[in-house]
């Protein structure tokens, strides 16, 4: 049990894109055999779902967002740059906050979970056991996503620089909407990854978890 009197803890862990906090919330999720949520597949099949009715990101999000269902979520087309602009400006609709939001809490409701997103600490789980944010430079951030999107590293100088301007952009939305914007919470600890591998920062993370006595690995 958690210093938090909980019986199962809940993990936030907050970042921008590509900073690698889902490879670090699903790894930790695994190592505490805790269920694992990524809330921005939430919000990229939300967003999915618009783009194919053919609507407006910016206004057509709560409708979709109240009919969204499981198998949205196992799409194999949610991370198209595309489903990127499309989900950022879905993810300012208040509407689409809260039609969400319930969904996040349930999931974890019942077992603990491990849970990534851009507002997890601040606003979906303010109480959580405990909280993380993680974070690295758009430059190391871009070549991250390139690879993610396309299996190797980018060597054409453009191209790198079109998907920085692409990760400040998005950077920007998250950060100045008015709902739930991306910022780390008072408490969360702050990790930032530039020059360190996955395994590199779940070790990291293990060892404060230890050292905080808020679970044990």
């Amino acid at each position: 049990m958690s210093k938090h009197g909980m019986k199962y803890p809940i993990i936030a862990i907050d970042g921008p894109a590509a900073a690698g906090k889902g490879t670090l919330a699903r790894q930790l999720a695994e190592v505490l055999a805790l269920p694992y949520l990524d809330t921005g597949l939430l919000y990229r099949a939300v967003a999915r779902r618009v783009l194919d009715q053919g609507g407006d990101p910016a206004h057509d999000g709560p409708e979709q967002a109240r009919q969204l269902m499981p198998e949205d979520m196992r799409r194999d087309d949610l991370r198209t740059p595309e489903v990127d602009r499309a989900a950022s400006l879905v993810a300012k609709e208040p509407e689409v906050r809260a039609a969400l939001l319930e969904r996040q809490r349930l999931f974890a409701r019942a077992r603990g979970a491990v849970v990534d997103g851009r507002d997890i600490g601040t606003v979906v789980f303010p109480q959580a056991t405990a909280k993380f944010f993680i974070t690295a430079s758009p430059e190391v951030r871009a070549q991250r996503r390139y690879i993610q999107r396309y299996g190797q590293s980018c060597t054409d100088s453009a191209a790198l620089a079109a998907e920085v301007a692409a990760i400040n952009a998005r950077d920007g939305q998250d950060a100045s909407r008015q709902t739930a914007p991306l910022r780390p919470a008072e408490d969360a600890v702050q990790i930032l990854t530039d020059g360190l591998d996955a395994a590199a920062v779940l070790e990291k993370v293990c060892q404060i978890l230890q050292e905080k006595g808020i679970i044990r690995v």
